[in-house]
């Protein structure tokens, strides 16, 4: 299994045989776990070329789009799970997507570095933007753009009527339970459709 710790919910949460739509889906690393574990076959929507080329060599389908315009090329309910996996602070139209997860799959997955976590919080005080393992770049060429905290993230599910089943915080891959906006690092959410019957 990959060193990433919101891989491992993620797997869990993916049903046998699911079909998956992984949206920035690198070099098709999470595909190709989800097919070993779970046999869910899947697509990759990846806009990079090198990444694209690799998910072709990794034998993981792909698709070069650009995540910004939605998803239009994909019809209601085309998919079980679409996974929005470490990729929503690098969305600019990020409500347009979610809603756009939870229209073409009957549950999204969306995982992000919490911006709320007690070091970012504290590298801000001291007057510097964060810089650790969950958020890597420097402010002058990060790729961020919307960077939040868990409470930032659940306040716009309830925006858009995201009905949260499940949630994962994490600190150095293990699960935090209490102060979990303050002292987790990665947040892996798990949401369907609040209009869903």
């Amino acid at each position: 299994m990959t060193a990433r710790a919101d891989v491992e919910p993620i797997v869990r949460w993916v049903t046998r045989g699911a079909r998956v739509l992984d949206l920035g889906c690198g070099d098709g690393a999470l595909l190709r776990e989800l097919w070993a574990a779970k046999q869910a076959p899947g697509y990759g929507v990846e806009i990079d070329d090198a990444e694209v080329v690799a998910c072709i060599r990794n034998d993981v389908n792909v698709l070069q789009l650009d995540l910004e315009s939605g998803l239009s090329a994909f019809r209601d309910d085309s998919f079980d799970f679409v996974i929005l996996s470490e990729t929503l602070q690098a969305i600019r139209h990020t409500e347009l997507l979610l809603r756009e997860m939870l229209r073409v799959g009957r549950e999204a997955i969306v995982s992000f570095p919490n911006f709320g976590h007690w070091q970012a919080r504290l590298q801000v005080m001291l007057g510097r933007m964060p810089v650790s393992r969950t958020l890597p770049y420097q402010w002058y060429d990060t790729p961020n753009v919307h960077l939040c905290t868990i409470a930032d993230f659940e306040s716009l599910c309830a925006k858009i009527g995201a009905r949260i089943r499940d949630r994962v915080a994490l600190s150095d891959g293990r699960a935090v339970e209490r102060l979990p906006n303050l002292l987790a690092s990665v947040v892996v959410y798990r949401l369907e459709s609040g209009t869903r019957a």
